[in-house]
């Protein structure tokens, strides 16, 4: 028997629509890809920022999810179950560019804005208000730390960091949202930004000792 979804006005939508699509109906699947395809494609362009590609691994990731809808049972929100499609279309993309000798830096480097917070944020902004090349190639190197550190943590670490500094949720949300105890969300968070601090603390202490 089908477990029935969460009881929320949202969950419930959703849940209807995935059984109107098992029916038969696309028109019902249109409508989840009109809720949620800026979510998936905002997803996407955080963990492979090559614009060029987030519109079609967001299209895969629909593509994926149409293929496997009949094995969604909401036991979790269906955006939930959507996100985990996305990160894992977006990993095996980013498996095949690191194999791809030609491969362009840019599909890997985020912007001067992305994946960045804290003290981090602000060395960076301090950097380019000084406007000085010194200030500038720091600015840069912190950014590429950072971003370099998110890219070598574990997918599940890299999702709760990403959920709660560049989505800004709460940890209840982020709990929801990757279905499981608020305890495990506090520490794969802390765990996360253990390893990023690790990685970028001889920048920081270069730039006046400040940890991400």
């Amino acid at each position: 028997m089908l477990a029935g979804p969460s009881n929320t006005s949202s969950a419930h939508s959703d849940w209807l629509l995935v059984q109107r699509t098992l029916a038969g109906e696309m028109r019902a699947f249109e409508l989840l890809v009109l809720k949620y395809q800026r979510r998936v494609e905002r997803l996407i362009g955080r963990l492979v920022r090559d614009p060029g590609l987030v519109e079609d691994l967001a299209q895969e990731t629909f593509i994926r999810a149409y293929r496997a809808l009949a094995r969604f049972r909401g036991e979790s929100a269906f955006y939930t179950w959507l996100y985990r499609i996305a990160v894992n279309t977006a990993k095996r993309q980013l498996a095949e560019l690191r194999r791809d000798p030609v491969l362009s830096m840019s599909s890997l480097e985020s912007s001067d804005e992305d994946e960045t917070s804290g003290a981090t944020r602000e060395l960076m902004l301090q950097a380019i208000d000084d406007a000085t090349p010194e200030a500038l190639l720091a600015s840069k190197e912190i950014a590429q730390a950072v971003n370099a550190a998110m890219e070598a943590l574990p997918p599940e670490l890299c999702q709760a960091i990403t959920l709660r500094e560049i989505d800004g949720l709460s940890y209840e949300a982020i709990a929801v949202q990757l279905g499981c105890p608020i305890g495990t969300v506090r520490s794969r968070i802390f765990r996360a930004r253990e390893a990023i601090s690790a990685r970028i603390k001889p920048l920081l202490e270069r730039q006046g000792g400040k940890r991400w």
